[in-house]
């Protein structure tokens, strides 16, 4: 399970322009960006309110349980454990994103709880024990037996199904996350900066740079 294979595009997000129109008022600024922020918070930023909405209707109920939840936590850090680069993927918040996204996308919801439950009682057959409750060894053990599809054995197939959506849930959720796009080495846009032409393409045409466009226009130093 390499950890960096998945490349995914950050998302950013924008101050609204009523937020900037009032916080360009002086008496009002403090207020403006205190608003600003509560929406960003909200996830209420560049939103019609339609999706104001929605979004406030999908995260104003659980759909994972207590244990569950522990379960995809310990699912994801295996997936994407903390290195020396960054953080896991419980660092990154992906249990909350894979929360989120199957009460959004709702075809996620009986493979994700299926494959826990599948998962669940693989351990208990095999230690007695939940998959949440094994020991570490365990349950690295179990997950090797369904991370790997061309290796996996026939029986296991369901197994193989949940952890395939499990690692590309875990896997979009962290590299949309702050510390992803950092892990990856992501600059995002940033404006140029141009020294000029190069002075053997200038000499290959036989030009230079006057004094004034050197002073006033080739300002950047390389």
């Amino acid at each position: 399970m390499d950890r960096r294979k998945s490349l995914k595009a950050l998302m950013v997000g924008t101050v609204s322009a009523g937020a900037l129109l009032e916080a360009c008022k002086t008496s009002d600024k403090k207020g403006a960006e205190a608003k600003a922020a509560a929406d960003l918070s909200a996830g209420n930023l560049d939103r019609m309110k339609e999706e104001v909405a929605h979004y406030k209707q999908i995260t104003a109920n659980k759909f994972f349980t207590e244990h569950e939840m522990a379960t995809i936590t310990i699912l994801g850090d295996i997936i994407i454990p903390r290195d020396e680069i960054s953080g896991s993927a419980s660092d990154a918040k992906v249990p909350d994103f894979i929360e989120f996204i199957v009460k959004e996308k709702e075809e996620h919801q009986v493979p994700m709880r299926g494959g826990l439950r599948w998962l669940d009682l693989q351990c208990l057959n095999r230690y007695e024990k939940t998959f949440r409750e094994c020991s570490q060894q365990q349950q690295i053990a179990m997950v090797d037996e369904i991370a790997y599809p061309e290796k996996a054995k026939p029986e296991l197939k369901a197994g193989v199904a949940f952890f395939s959506l499990m690692r590309n849930l875990t896997a979009s959720g962290f590299y949309t996350s702050e510390i992803g796009v950092k892990d990856i080495g992501y600059m995002g846009n940033k404006p140029n900066q141009w020294n000029g032409v190069p002075d053997d393409v200038l000499k290959q045409y036989n030009l230079a740079y006057t004094e004034k466009e050197l002073k006033e226009c080739i300002s950047f130093t390389a």
